[in-house]
């Protein structure tokens, strides 16, 4: 089996993390998977807030945490790095493009050998009054709603298994 079709089939969603950052020039490489995502009409409606400063991944895991009434535990599950899509929401398929992006990310992530993980709540963050002003402050138009979090990192841990794929995942139509 080639190198890609491994990584696809082996990636997991990690939940615990060391607290190491990675090396930024790798940030930069899973980012770049990230801007070669296919979308539609070629319109690339993503942007990506590459987070590694410690305060503001702390605010928007305390932002994500709000969103759904709990405050006694962190999201981002000690992720270092949070890489927040973002997509153009006056492009038609700025869903679907964001989606692809998140998942290029969340591959070119395991590729290199961190952990990562899909935390959603993104688009709710980005609603509130405090997640509105970290887009202000940062000048993001206000067009660009949240995708995703793909929180990244050193695995704390065992990698977790694979679960057992479903019964009549692919309908053969010859």
């Amino acid at each position: 089996m080639d190198s890609t079709l491994h990584d696809l089939m082996t990636r997991r969603s990690v939940r615990s993390y060391t607290d190491e950052m990675p090396p930024k020039e790798m940030i930069k490489e899973i980012c770049q998977a990230g801007m070669y995502a296919p979308s539609g009409k070629n319109r690339q409606s993503s942007i990506i807030l590459a987070v590694t400063n410690r305060e503001l991944r702390d605010k928007l895991s305390r932002l994500n945490s709000v969103v759904i009434g709990r405050d006694d535990f962190d999201p981002f599950f000690g992720a270092p790095v949070v890489l927040v899509v973002l997509a153009d929401s006056t492009v038609y398929t700025w869903k679907e493009d964001g989606a692809l992006v998140m998942g290029n990310l969340l591959n070119a992530a395991h590729a290199k050998g961190l952990g990562c993980c899909w935390v959603h709540r993104a688009r709710e963050v980005f609603m509130i009054d405090e997640g509105k002003e970290i887009l202000k402050e940062l000048g993001i138009p206000e067009k660009y709603v949240g995708i995703g979090n793909c929180v990244l990192g050193y695995v704390k841990g065992d990698y977790p298994e694979a679960a057992p794929r479903k019964e009549n995942y692919v309908y053969w139509v010859e």
